[in-house]
């Protein structure tokens, strides 16, 4: 089994790009890290995220969590997350250095924080406008003590139609490749 995690801002777009790789990969499985982080765990789920997750999974087992609900505040019924030879771990901190030891392959999607912030603020509405004024700081406090950026070996920025992908810090110095979204399909 690998873990590919697709990392990057809030709002920057890991969850689109994630469902796009999924379904390239012939329906890999995805674990979105928004299922993961509570309010009161914005960023403390590393342990159960292992515990829960990423221990079953190097088993070879089905992984069980309980998906958060951020409207209801409290966790939901149980989720099977199947062993595959691919899952792909798309979060805010899904490229942290807890993580890294287990990641095949790690992804930052490529988007300056500002605009990635503006979009999803933009997405999630004014009902979620208190919790993005507590995300913010949160997130500049957790990329300050646990960059992720500077580990990615590929780095994704959405183009016009599809996306670029290009060596990341980590990366190998390959030359670029574009993707659009036929590639995808």
């Amino acid at each position: 089994m690998r873990l590919v995690a697709v990392d990057g801002h809030a709002g920057s777009g890991k969850s689109t790009f994630a469902g796009l790789l999924a379904e390239r990969l012939g329906g890999a499985p995805v674990l979105h890290l928004d299922d993961i982080a509570r309010h009161d765990e914005l960023f403390g789920w590393t342990a159960r995220l292992h515990d829960e997750v990423i221990g079953p999974l190097s088993r070879g087992e089905t992984a069980h969590y309980a998906p958060y609900d951020w409207r209801a505040r409290r966790p939901g019924p149980p989720r099977p997350l199947p062993a595959a030879p691919v899952v792909l771990v798309e979060g805010v901190g899904a490229g942290r250095a807890a993580l890294r030891p287990y990641l095949a392959l790690l992804l930052w999607m490529d988007v300056p924080r500002e605009e990635s912030w503006a979009g999803g603020r933009a997405r999630d509405g004014e009902e979620q406008r208190e919790f993005w004024d507590g995300w913010e700081p949160a997130e500049r406090a957790h990329f300050a003590d646990d960059p992720s950026r500077p580990f990615a070996h590929l780095l994704v920025r959405q183009r016009q139609q599809g996306y670029e992908v290009v060596p990341g810090p980590a990366g190998t110095g390959e030359a670029p490749r574009s993707l659009t979204h036929g590639d995808w399909s």
